[in-house]
């Protein structure tokens, strides 16, 4: 069944009242699927993009990276497959990230479009045009060299969503530097394990960080947990907030700078370096199976078609009228593909907001996208259902008629969170593009394309030209419709090109299931009769918490490290608001006791460990946890009982008692 009337376009700005919302959302749960809107007419040749990769994908590839991208150096070689899984794409050619993200607009005289809208949690505001991001680019490349960075050596960037962080991330790009950017949610713990397992030679930071009208000393933070690290020659500082609580940042003398005095004391011309396509351009370090963060390593010729390329067709972009903005944190391969480097590679004007969606009111997203006349949305589906809980009237109170363009990202969307983004947010009238993608995959690899594609909520639909993923049975036999393991069968030039400094694990837990030239994905996957792809949820030990993909095992270390616990299993639970959440079960040492206070010691320990996102929702205290006769914990039990589902096969345990035990305690464990 097809929808295509859904209503008053202006339906959002006028505010429908509580009841007939309701009413009209649940009417439409039973829509199965929505073709493109009437009146949208899509700007970009995503159908003949199609054709001709389904014809030569990599024909099609090169062409569009001569199309999209300004090289030094033309290549002349498209794909080397001769060593899979370790591809290679356009390796001799040559181009620089940073002159395709900002030289060349400006020489096309686009210095003074404004590349981001800045505004800052307290209601600061700066635009930053394409000049002003080029200028302090060339300076900042130009200080790091003097700090000593030469390409090749890796730069940390621990901000937060400020327009330095753009200028810090296109710098290293300039002079070849490979950044590995660090969420700035997580603990300073976590950057030093970052730091320490990359050998970063400098540190990009801040005084402090704002959050919801808090301010964290984050300088401060760095120092104490990094001051010991042999290799972290430099630390940058920049100015954001001024004095924490009154006192002044420490610096410490011959190690840190400030950033302004950086790019004061710099030439302010820096040519930006001819680098090879398979150039590294960052880290981004994203929680595995194990304790230990993996360094996936992304290079620049490939990664910058796939983000360019897909910027564009994806949000049928259009960069002389469209203003875009993307909500994910830099922190996180959203931020570096959908605010750095596809926006800026594509020359559109793009909004950066420092805080908070619920901060100073809960319409602060709605207020900023009337005020700028934001054309393209991006956000995460726990926002939105953190949204709909606030209500439609916060929506209501503002001019979202400029919106033409919905997205979704970091974890499948559920049809009712869908339904409200497409009819409270889009007036029934903007199509909404339900994204999959990986930290791997560099750029979307399944998507609807505006319209174009009918959508089914809950849905990624069908994969994008030049992407070729496929369902297997678990012994690896193709299927055509059902649920299988989800691979990606042929490469493509945004994919991940091994783990830092660690090829073999790289094959092991991409490679090694399927053979060399099948990507394993990780997730569980729903193919449909009309090859609509469904995302069904993790086949490995990671947890996807409001889109932030956390390991068990890196939760389960940080329990652990506790000097009251002695063994601790951690597993993901359903979770209406933020996708899944994490659930702990922990056995304590000795006499120590498990009350409310251990609990909330804990959550603070893991906190302080990796972030507050790593938090356990919930604590159960286990006298045993589920093992077989091997010692091994069986998780698949674990997650059976946080979610009250039937038990599956206990016969295998060493002690099957374990789990009515722990049924009882889940019943009873308070939530947070």
């Amino acid at each position: 069944m097809a929808a295509t009337d859904t209503g008053d376009a202006n339906r959002a700005g006028a505010g429908s009242a509580g009841g007939e919302l309701e009413a009209e959302l649940a009417r439409l749960l039973a829509v199965e699927s929505f073709d493109p809107p009437a009146g949208f007419t899509p700007r970009q040749p995503e159908q003949a993009d199609a054709r001709d990769a389904a014809a030569d994908p990599v024909g099609f590839w090169a062409a569009k990276a001569r199309e999209l991208l300004s090289w030094d150096k033309p290549f002349t070689r498209v794909l080397d497959d001769t060593n899979p899984p370790f591809y290679r794409w356009f390796d001799d050619g040559e181009l620089n990230v940073s002159a395709n993200c900002l030289d060349r607009h400006v020489a096309a005289g686009l210095g003074e479009r404004v590349a981001y809208h800045w505004r800052g949690e307290e209601g600061e505001r700066r635009d930053v045009t394409y000049a002003e991001l080029l200028a302090d680019t060339q300076k900042l490349a130009n200080g790091l060299l003097s700090l000593g960075v030469a390409a090749g050596d890796v730069v940390g960037i621990y901000l937060p969503m400020i327009p330095e962080v753009a200028v810090a991330m296109l710098a290293c790009a300039r002079i070849g530097a490979v950044h590995n950017v660090v969420f700035g949610g997580f603990a300073p713990s976590a950057v030093r394990e970052r730091m320490e397992v990359s050998d970063a030679k400098v540190l990009i930071t801040v005084d402090g960080a704002r959050r919801k009208g808090r301010t964290a000393a984050v300088k401060a933070g760095v120092d104490e947990e990094m001051a010991d690290l042999p290799k972290l020659e430099h630390v940058v500082v920049v100015r954001s907030t001024g004095p924490v609580g009154g006192v002044e940042t420490a610096m410490r003398a011959g190690r840190d700078v400030w950033y302004d005095e950086l790019l004061a004391a710099a030439d302010p011309v820096c040519p930006p370096a001819p680098l090879g396509a398979e150039h590294p351009l960052f880290i981004l370090y994203s929680s595995g199976s194990t304790a230990k963060p993996k360094g996936i390593l992304h290079t620049t010729g490939g990664y910058l078609l796939g983000a360019t390329y897909t910027h564009r067709a994806v949000f049928d972009l259009d960069p002389e009228t469209d203003v875009y903005w993307c909500s994910a944190d830099v922190g996180w391969i959203t931020g570096h593909s959908y605010i750095v480097y596809g926006p800026l590679s594509n020359g559109v004007t793009s909004v950066m907001y420092e805080g908070a969606p619920d901060y100073p009111d809960f319409d602060i997203w709605w207020q900023l996208i009337a005020e700028y006349k934001v054309t393209i949305f991006y956000t995460a589906p726990t926002a939105i259902r953190a949204c709909i809980k606030w209500g439609a009237e916060y929506p209501a109170r503002h001019d979202l008629s400029s919106l033409r363009v919905l997205g979704s990202v970091g974890e499948p969307i559920n049809p009712k969170a869908w339904l409200w983004y497409h009819e409270v947010i889009g007036g029934g009238r903007c199509p909404i593009v339900d994204t999959w993608w990986q930290t791997e995959t560099g750029s979307i690899m399944i998507s609807p394309i505006p319209g174009i594609t009918s959508t089914k909520p809950g849905s990624a639909t069908r994969p994008l030209p030049g992407i070729t993923p496929a369902l297997l049975t678990e012994d690896g036999e193709p299927l055509a419709e059902g649920t299988g393991v989800l691979v990606i069968t042929s490469p493509w030039p945004s994919m991940l090109r091994t783990l830092y400094r660690d090829d073999e694990r790289f094959v092991q837990t991409y490679f090694s299931r399927f053979g060399p030239r099948t990507y394993l994905v990780g997730d569980a996957a729903r193919l449909d009769a009309d090859g609509y792809f469904w995302i069904i949820g993790r086949i490995d030990d990671v947890i996807n918490v409001s889109g932030h993909r956390l390991s068990t095992a890196e939760v389960e270390s940080a329990l652990v490290s506790h000097e009251a616990v002695a063994e601790a299993a951690v597993v993901a639970q359903a979770d209406a608001d933020t996708g899944q959440a994490i659930v702990a079960f922990v056995t304590l040492r000795g006499d120590q006791v498990g009350d409310d206070d251990m609990i909330a010691e804990l959550r603070d320990h893991v906190a302080h460990r990796i972030g507050k996102l790593a938090r356990p929702r919930r604590v159960i205290w286990a006298e045993d946890l589920p093992k077989t006769r091997s010692g091994k914990i069986m998780r698949r039990l674990l997650r059976d009982v946080a979610e009250g589902r039937e038990l599956g096969d206990v016969t295998t345990l060493r002690d099957p008692s374990v789990m009515a035990a722990l049924a009882a305690k889940v019943a009873t464990a308070p939530d947070e």
